[in-house]
């Protein structure tokens, strides 16, 4: 196992274990019943719903978001470029 698959591997591992983290510290979404429609109330009503972007689970999923594409973009890199870099390195005989 060469160093950059060592060094990918554990960037996986750490960017898995952040979103697993980020995920459960988010709030559990309410679900909206049919009453509160019926008593005129409604999301936008509220001045939480109108700045519901700059909250924290807004601020949470932003980057829960980015961490998965870059564990994406880092899988992608260790499936391809680590073993070209590998071969070239090694003057194409393994």
């Amino acid at each position: 196992m060469e160093i950059y698959e060592i060094v990918c591997g554990a960037i996986v591992l750490l960017l898995s274990l952040l979103i697993v983290i980020l995920c459960l510290m988010q709030d559990e979404k309410t679900q909206q019943n049919g009453t509160s429609a019926l008593g005129g109330s409604s999301e936008t009503d509220s001045f939480y719903a109108h700045n519901e972007g700059n909250t924290r689970d807004a601020a949470l999923q932003k980057l829960v978001k980015i961490l998965g594409i870059l564990g994406f973009i880092t899988l992608i890199v260790m499936n391809i470029v680590v073993p070209i870099i590998t071969t070239l390195t090694s003057g194409g005989t393994e």
